[in-house]
């Protein structure tokens, strides 16, 4: 049996003249022969009003029953969803049912609000299949190993489409959503940013933790598993981006930056005059990977007389909740602590730059020109990052994407 993925994001689902255009985009892919997951996200806007509607109730957020609760209103945004396609689906004479994440078999950890998925469950699926086409699921959700409903994030139910598909052995997962594909730089941003036809695994997880329109987590899933993937327009008739393993051929004669991805809301800690012993690294940063707590660049300076100064990034929804678990674990004194908010990364992505010198400096001196101020800097095998002021962000893709890329 050959199956598809598709996937659909909120904006194509936000009304039911849009749920019914879908249903006859579903009904259209059958032809193929294929049976078909669709994975669904909540209508429009509803998970950000249903966290709107929560939050009037939830004081205590590191508190286990209210996080239970919370990761139970927001699930029904998918369900409601996936319940409405379906129905449509039947109306238009496909045969179709509607699953919740946990009957789907999506497995997770208990970390409520960014759970894992620790398995995929297909024993359900495969039945259904036995007398219906097409298995509407609702995506952004799974359940624990204590019956308990957990999201996996906000764009989790990318991370679930791919998760069924790489569980499926699907031929392909396809990601509808309101954009063409991936694109070189924020179309918004830089309006002549051009259309990536085809992105390697690498790439791709790299523009996608940088903030390119893709969850990250699904893309890990995708490169682990091999899943074949497109992202393109719901209702446009276009190839979109093509994600797969070998990417574009021919790389060393094409350009070596694939793209300029962005990502605002991002703060800075210091911890000023902390000890300089083993262990210490440890100690500040987990109880805060405890807490679900990401934390990206990090930077130490050198050792003097005992202590050592130490600067993080993380979201800006993290910030105080990181500084409550600093302070509580004594790590370092508040006096001590420094912040930093309304900071943004800007970031040159290619494969191309492993293997050619120049670009780190090339990047720093475009900024330099811009008289944009890099805050601080990281790096990978295909990416260089800089932090730099939210308010920076625009001038400083449009300068990168003028000097690598057009």
């Amino acid at each position: 049996m050959k199956i598809i993925v598709q996937k659909y994001g909120g904006t194509s689902l936000s009304n039911q003249e849009k749920i019914l255009n879908v249903a006859k985009k579903i009904k259209e892919s059958l032809l193929e022969g294929h049976k078909l997951i669709v994975v669904v996200s909540a209508m429009g806007d509803s998970t950000d009003n249903l966290v709107k509607l929560g939050s009037e109730f939830l004081d205590d957020q590191s508190d286990l029953e209210n996080l239970r609760d919370f990761d139970q209103l927001l699930s029904t945004g998918e369900i409601v969803s996936a319940s409405l396609m379906s129905l449509a689906l039947r109306k238009i004479g496909v045969k179709s049912v509607s699953l919740s994440g946990s009957r789907a078999g999506i497995n997770t950890n208990s970390l409520h609000g960014s759970a894992r998925i620790s398995s995929v469950n297909t024993k359900l699926i495969l039945e259904q299949f036995e007398n219906k086409d097409v298995i509407i699921v609702a995506g952004f959700q799974g359940v624990s190993d204590s019956g308990e409903t957990t999201t996996l994030g906000r764009g989790g139910s990318d991370t679930s489409a791919v998760a069924l598909a790489a569980a499926l052995n699907a031929k392909r997962c396809e990601i509808y959503t309101d954009v063409d594909g991936i694109f070189s730089a924020d179309p918004r941003i830089v309006p002549n940013s051009k259309l990536i036809e085809n992105i390697s695994y690498e790439e791709m997880l790299e523009m996608a933790s940088l903030g390119a329109k893709m969850h990250p987590r699904s893309i890990e899933i995708a490169a682990i598993n091999e899943v074949t993937m497109t992202i393109q327009h719901s209702e446009k008739n276009t190839k979109g981006t093509i994600l797969k393993k070998e990417g574009e051929k021919n790389m060393e004669i094409r350009n070596a930056v694939t793209g300029i991805p962005t990502s605002k809301g991002v703060s800075k800690v210091t911890l000023n005059n902390i000890k300089d012993k083993p262990g210490i690294a440890s100690s500040i940063f987990e109880p805060l990977s405890a807490m679900g707590i990401n934390v990206d660049v990090i930077v130490q300076t050198a050792s003097s007389e005992g202590t050592t100064n130490l600067s993080f990034t993380l979201d800006d929804k993290d910030l105080k909740p990181c500084l409550d678990e600093l302070i509580k674990s004594k790590v370092s004194d508040r006096k001590n602590i420094q912040t930093q908010s309304s900071l943004g990364k800007v970031s040159i992505v290619g494969t191309g730059i492993q293997n050619q010198p120049g670009y780190a400096s090339r990047m720093f001196k475009v900024l330099s020109n811009q008289n944009i101020n890099i805050e601080m800097i990281t790096t990978s095998e295909i990416r260089i990052t800089c932090i730099i002021k939210e308010s920076d962000l625009e001038a400083a893709t449009q300068s990168l994407h003028e000097e690598f890329i057009d």
